[in-house]
């Protein structure tokens, strides 16, 4: 059960944090204050997705990598430290401050200085999530891997 869960869990997470980062620019691109202020408003919701789907995936990759750290398991385990503390220290923040922002509809130089920094540790983690899901893969054997 462990092994399916934990490639579901890690597509969710990775598919959730591209949802809000694509919703965001979409919405500064080609829509409205009042959509830009949905979009915003509705991503700290995300977060009940999110979380838990990034926790499953955590939890059970460490069940599955049995204590080693070796190889492709040792690289993810090298990048979750960096995926976990820029959700919590930058994402999660960036998120509740916008959405205030936003339902405010202060949408000024410090709201796009935030959004600037959200969008570039949102692409930071979700390039980091994509470079675990290819060496999962690879693990599995569903890549190919690169000879050495």
């Amino acid at each position: 059960m462990i092994k399916l869960i934990h490639p579901i869990a890690g597509a969710l997470a990775i598919a959730t944090i591209g949802t809000f980062w694509l919703s965001t620019v979409l919405s500064e691109l080609f829509a409205s204050h009042a959509t830009v202020a949905a979009v915003k408003s509705t991503i700290p919701w995300g977060f009940l997705l999110l979380i838990p789907a990034l926790a499953a995936t955590g939890g059970t990759g460490v069940i599955l990598a049995m204590g080693r750290r070796a190889g492709p398991i040792g690289a993810k385990f090298k990048r979750m430290p960096f995926i976990a503390g820029n959700g919590i220290l930058i994402l999660i923040p960036s998120a509740l401050f916008l959405a205030s922002k936003a339902q405010a509809a202060e949408f000024d130089a410090m709201f796009y200085a935030v959004q600037a920094i959200e969008l570039i540790a949102g692409a930071t983690n979700i390039t980091l999530l994509a470079l675990n899901g290819r060496d999962g893969l690879k693990m599995k054997g569903w890549l190919r891997r690169k000879p050495a």
